[in-house]
């Protein structure tokens, strides 16, 4: 079972998981070769998880940046490609012996031709409606938004007459941000890109620390295409302990600059 909900704790499996093959990496590279293999067996049993007890769509969406993220850091050009094919013979195994994965998908599909044919409530057509009209609502206040707490207001106007998955009034649309843009318009968009991009800019650098903390980045930055997480309370802290944990030990290796 998972210990919050499965969204939280495949996020958090996946980033104990490229954490650990990061630190593997760092290991058989300095010459060890006993600690990355046990390194190495740790995040097997977290991606084991994933695949076969409890996975999140979305995680299925960051994996793949986060292979071509360690790929590019730890081997530059050639280690994105030595990773894609590495993830990619794993993604296959994983494929043919967890039925959960491939259930999980195949439900995924079903939900979103049951919405683009008829129109049918289900988790992937709310969210694709939530989109839908979360453009609609940002066009009518496109510079400062609708003002903090506007959000589920919003959408029970938008839903009048609707029927389906139409008809569903959120209390957020499931997107970082169209959650600030319908609150605080592009001005606010635009503090959250450069927040992000901050962080990002932050984690640049070599070691096993700066690696997390841009784990964590790409994590949420991706996830919070579908999710509000930083809204969110557990996803929320997670990022600000993280990068808080993760940017302070960075910035003292360089010299103790401030934040």
């Amino acid at each position: 079972m998972p210990v919050k909900d499965y969204i939280f704790q495949s996020g958090i499996f996946l980033i104990c998981a490229f954490a650990l093959i990061g630190a593997a990496c760092d290991f058989w590279r300095a010459g060890k070769r006993g600690i990355p293999v046990a390194l190495a067996l740790l995040a097997a049993l977290f991606i084991a998880d994933i695949a076969f007890v409890a996975v999140s769509r979305t995680v299925l969406l960051v994996a793949p940046l986060l292979v071509i993220a360690l790929g590019y850091r730890q081997f530059g050009v050639k280690g994105v490609l030595a990773a894609g094919l590495v993830a990619g013979a794993l993604a296959g195994a994983l494929w043919l012996e967890s039925s959960y994965l491939r259930t999980r998908i195949a439900d995924s599909m079903a939900e979103l031709r049951g919405y683009l044919d008829a129109n049918t409530a289900s988790s992937t057509g709310e969210h694709l409606e939530f989109l839908k009209k979360s453009w609609r609502i940002v066009a009518d206040a496109p510079a400062i938004g609708h003002g903090t707490g506007s959000i589920a207001e919003e959408f029970r106007r938008a839903r009048t007459g609707e029927t389906g998955a139409a008809s569903v009034a959120p209390v957020n649309p499931h997107n970082q941000i169209f959650a600030v843009a319908i609150q605080l318009g592009l001005i606010g968009v635009a503090v959250l890109l450069a927040m992000w991009a901050a962080h990002f800019m932050l984690f640049r650098g070599a070691g096993l620390v700066a690696w997390i903390g841009m784990i964590i980045v790409v994590q949420n930055v991706v996830s919070s295409l579908f999710n509000s997480h930083l809204f969110d309370f557990s996803q929320g802290w997670l990022y600000v302990f993280g990068v808080g944990v993760a940017g302070g030990t960075v910035l003292n290796k360089r010299g103790g600059a401030a934040i």
